[in-house]
């Protein structure tokens, strides 16, 4: 891959790169874990200006960063935001107006779901857990078993049970109980009248705390976001909910600006797992994860710029869906100007994924002329074209990176769904091999650090960042130490890791992986005041995720079972660019497979439904 020339590396161009000789390199990130007041120690060191420098510099050639950035002559141009070809269409697919509608898109995938039976829905004796579906509540309300009032009351209540736990465990930052009991009692008199506005009427979602979601401010769980950054408006997302009668109940916490993979919080408090409250959430969209997987809503936005939406979901149990860059409209969340990150859906099964994600979707006006999407479509699961299309699809593997776990209880979970899967559909499974995943990485985490410290670089100088949590002071310390250069460098990596997905994309549909390489880490007391940095658990964490970030394709977490300790894994299935119908196909088909559900510790039963 390459060659070198003294002290300077000289790439192979990417065409000419022999795969056959690659050896899987898993390239652990080297730092210091520090929690409490170790950590606290450790950021005033880097900010000091001459031992800072060392620190970083050090940090920075343990990690090889320097010598994959500006030691290394990298022949491709770069590419500063993904650039996809035209795609196919898939089959048995039905297209969505991404112009027209949230209510239209909706009800197109309604008909694209199988049939809905009031009576198979839910938990009983001789069946395992099940959460509530969007279509078991629109049932309710249509029968007039309750009303979204009812329920609004359940919701409050369990909200507030969380947030005075002992320690806090907050899932929502800002909530106002009026506000969700007005949306209730109108929602309520659109059923009582007859007129719902779509299956969403009524259905209540948490909107994470970068999207905007008026007249809650957007904070990115800092305590100071608002004061530099007023929200005079939904975000486009949050505003096509809204437009399809869902209840948005609050905004959820998350690890500080997005900036972590733990969800650990110290301004509000972290959030916990619903399968076991002593460990993490996953991050960073903590709170929109854990109040899915807690019952207490159908469905959270998300924001996934290095696996936000799919770490939390495989941790907490739920589904997650990260979108191709572009498919989704990004204004009004904090991170609208990056490269890597999309807004998306977070429920409890793949059903509600198609909805959530049929009412927002829709690229921007500037993302249609420079990204020309394909055509949204979602798959129609009624079909009976589904069993054929799925044993016709082809899945990618590349062993030695599916292995790399912290526990083998993933590798083997996951690995036996997949088999279970090739045996019933009669899909086929490739190997396939994936170059230069250490510089991916490093491509990774110099294009978000770049795009997050530009963006907030006004007002950290302005005297806010004496205000950001420990871990944030490392990481933008980190970030304002990379140059011009090194994000010029990584975005000509950006185009080599895109020429090597989009060759496997010629053989195989998607790329299978485990979510995340451990289940759900255990809290230390000591970063519950202060935070905590632990390079090694996000290494673990973010194993798998990067390419659909950097590369932005789309990408979907689906629960697949549980580890010894009764955590939840999940599995992972990358597609091609515009490639939803396709993951949400597969997904919907494992999920089919899971044999193993179980209902976590923390868990309300909003519906209350016999």
């Amino acid at each position: 891959m390459s060659s070198n020339m003294g002290k300077k590396r000289v790439m192979l161009p990417v065409t000419d790169v022999d795969l056959t000789t690659i050896k899987y390199d898993p390239g652990e990130f080297e730092a210091p874990h520090t929690t409490g007041l170790l950590l606290k120690l450790f950021v005033m060191l880097v900010e000091m200006p001459l031992i800072g420098s060392l620190i970083l510099g050090h940090l920075k050639k343990q990690n090889k960063m320097n010598e994959m950035l500006r030691d290394t002559v990298i022949p491709e141009p770069p590419m500063f935001r993904p650039e996809f070809l035209p795609q196919e269409p898939e089959p048995g697919v039905v297209f969505l107006d991404e112009d027209g509608k949230s209510e239209d898109r909706v009800d197109s995938a309604m008909r694209c779901l199988s049939q809905y039976d009031p009576d198979s829905n839910h938990s009983s004796e001789s069946s395992p857990f099940r959460y509530w579906k969007i279509r078991d509540f629109a049932y309710s309300y249509r029968q007039r078993l309750t009303t979204p009032s009812s329920v609004a009351e359940h919701v409050i209540c369990a909200i507030e049970e969380f947030s005075h736990k002992k320690p806090p465990t907050p899932l929502l930052i800002s909530f106002d109980p009026e506000d969700v009991r007005k949306q209730a009692a109108a929602s309520t008199q659109r059923f009582e009248e007859g007129r719902p506005l779509s299956i969403l009427d009524g259905i209540f979602v948490a909107i994470k705390d970068d999207i905007d979601c008026y007249p809650h401010p957007s904070n990115g769980a800092t305590t100071w976001l608002h004061e530099v950054r007023k929200v005079k408006k939904d975000a486009v997302s949050v505003s096509k909910l809204r437009s399809c009668g869902a209840i948005l109940v609050g905004k959820a916490n998350m690890h500080e600006l997005g900036m972590g993979t733990t969800g650990v919080n110290p301004n509000y408090g972290t959030a916990r797992n619903p399968h076991d409250l002593e460990r993490y959430t996953g991050g960073s969209s903590s709170g929109p994860a854990a109040i899915v997987a807690s019952g207490i809503c159908s469905a959270a936005l998300g924001t996934d710029g290095g696996g936000s939406i799919r770490i939390p979901s495989s941790l907490c149990g739920v589904v997650g869906l990260k979108t191709t860059y572009g498919r989704t409209d990004i204004r009004g969340a904090i991170c609208d100007a990056g490269t890597v990150e999309i807004v998306g859906p977070i429920a409890s099964s793949v059903e509600d994924i198609i909805l959530v994600y049929a009412a927002i979707l829709g690229s921007s006006p500037s993302d249609k002329i420079s990204l020309r999407p394909s055509v949204p479509c979602l798959p129609d699961l009624s079909s009976h074209e589904n069993s054929s299309i799925l044993g016709s699809l082809r899945f990618g593997k590349y062993t030695e990176w599916f292995n790399d776990v912290f526990s083998p209880d993933i590798s083997n979970k996951c690995e036996d769904v997949l088999n279970m899967f090739s045996e019933t559909h009669g899909c086929k499974v490739l190997e396939i091999v994936i170059p230069e995943l250490d510089e991916m990485r490093t491509a990774h985490i110099v294009s978000i650090g770049s795009e997050a410290a530009t963006s907030l670089s006004p007002d950290l100088q302005d005297g806010k960042g004496g205000r950001l949590t420990l871990d944030s002071h490392i990481n933008f310390a980190l970030f304002n130490s990379f140059s011009a250069s090194d994000y010029v460098a990584a975005q000509r990596l950006r185009r080599r890791f895109m020429y090597y997905h989009m060759e496997i994309f010629k053989n195989v549909d998607v790329i299978v992986t485990p979510t995340t390489g451990m289940t759900a880490p255990v809290i230390p007391k000591s970063a519950l005041n202060l935070g905590e940095s632990n390079m090694k658990v996000t290494g673990n964490l973010m194993r798998f995720i990067l390419a659909a970030n950097l590369l932005g394709f789309p990408a979907i977490s689906v629960p697949v079972g549980y580890d010894k300790q009764g955590l939840p894994i999940g599995l992972q299935i990358i597609g091609r660019p515009w490639g939803e119908a396709t993951i949400l196909r597969l997904a919907a088909a494992f999920e089919g497979l899971r044999v193993e559900t179980k209902q976590p510790a923390s868990y309300f039963d909003i519906l209350k439904r016999n």
